[in-house]
């Protein structure tokens, strides 16, 4: 179709703006400017309702035509513009490949973390179940159910966080083995340890906390004898501070099991000759043990006379200060990242012990 002057003119001044349109927002001015709703194209029909009929689809089809050849000049010039920006961008953010990288931070496992997983780990592998319970507790399974009677000292309500007269927070993890005897319905085995939080109204003080962790153990079974309990802790203290550890049983009193003992590990630190970390006796008390006593087991349900058990419990928070050589309890709850930081170092030397 052939174009009139106007057509020409238009479309020879809208090449010239597209050509010199430097950047993004100059061409879409150019844009706007003839091809807008009040653009000079745009205008260009609005003049073909005063010529005769027979002339105006000429007309509109040379219009089209100047229309689509702005078009094609506006993205091409667009194309133009994004790669001049995108190499302005590349030379200005150029990258020095030999720099060295920027070290990514990474964490560690927290000593408490790592000392509950170890001791996981080792029951485990010795086919025990983890168990979990309730840290708001009844008060009959965290005492009534463990041969502890509403007269007992150890019930005084200034050792425990009571909710009511019969719900508190539990002081130990026994009740989930109270619960877990139950539930077996006086039929064993049961070899489980229960690990959790646990709460009492200790002073917090370098060595004490009202709330820390324990884990307690418990097997159920025909025949259990003490030379089974003593065999597992020697595993366990071996596992725990070194190959050449020993153990020794003192006689005590614990009210869920009879007979009791407290039980001592032979100082990792100076081999037994005595030094400030076992007060120079040459043992560390780690933890407390004991056959199950036959009132616990006839309160979950067992026939004591044909069932027999043994129960240890430990606190991990105590046997992580012992082998890191952390001296302040609260270092573990305090997250001060400059105390966390040094395990991350003793992680990846592979150690077993820092001085904190």
């Amino acid at each position: 179709m052939v174009q009139n002057e106007a057509m020409i003119q238009i479309k020879n001044e809208a090449m010239t703006d597209i050509e010199q349109a430097q950047d993004e927002k100059a061409l879409q001015d150019v844009k706007v400017k003839y091809l807008g709703k009040k653009g000079q194209v745009t205008g260009l029909m609005k003049q073909m309702k005063d010529l005769p009929k027979e002339d105006r689809p000429a007309y509109g089809q040379s219009v089209n035509e100047v229309r689509q050849a702005i078009e094609g000049a506006i993205t091409e010039r667009q194309t133009i513009l994004a790669e001049a920006q995108l190499n302005q961008q590349l030379a200005e953010e150029s990258i020095d490949v030999t720099l060295p990288g920027r070290t990514v931070a990474t964490g560690a496992q927290h000593p408490l973390t790592r000392t509950v997983e170890e001791i996981e780990d080792l029951f485990l592998g010795l086919g025990y179940e983890i168990v979990t319970g309730y840290e708001v507790e009844q008060d009959y399974y965290n005492f009534e159910a463990l041969n502890l009677p509403k007269s007992h000292p150890a019930r005084d309500m200034q050792d425990s966080f009571y909710i009511t007269e019969e719900v508190l927070l539990r002081t130990h993890t026994s009740p989930v083995q109270a619960r877990t005897m139950e539930q077996r319905n006086g039929q064993g085995p049961v070899k489980i340890i229960c690990p959790g939080k646990v709460y009492r109204r200790d002073s917090d003080d370098a060595t004490h906390s009202h709330q820390f962790t324990q884990i307690e153990g418990l097997v159920v079974d025909e025949n259990i004898k003490m030379s089974d309990l003593k065999g597992t802790l020697e595993l366990l203290a071996k596992s725990l501070f070194g190959a050449d550890r020993e153990i020794r049983l003192r006689p005590s009193y614990f009210p869920f099991t009879e007979p009791s003992v407290e039980v001592d590990v032979s100082c990792f630190k100076c081999k037994g000759k005595g030094c400030n970390v076992c007060k120079h006796t040459g043992w560390i008390e780690i933890l407390g043990a004991g056959m199950v006593h036959p009132n616990v087991l006839e309160m979950a349900g067992f026939d004591s006379k044909k069932y027999s058990g043994f129960a240890f419990g430990m606190g991990p928070d105590r046997i992580a200060m012992l082998k890191y050589g952390i001296e302040d309890i609260r270092h573990f709850y305090t997250n001060d990242i400059r105390f966390l930081n040094q395990f991350k170092a003793v992680e990846d030397r592979g150690e077993q012990h820092v001085n904190i």
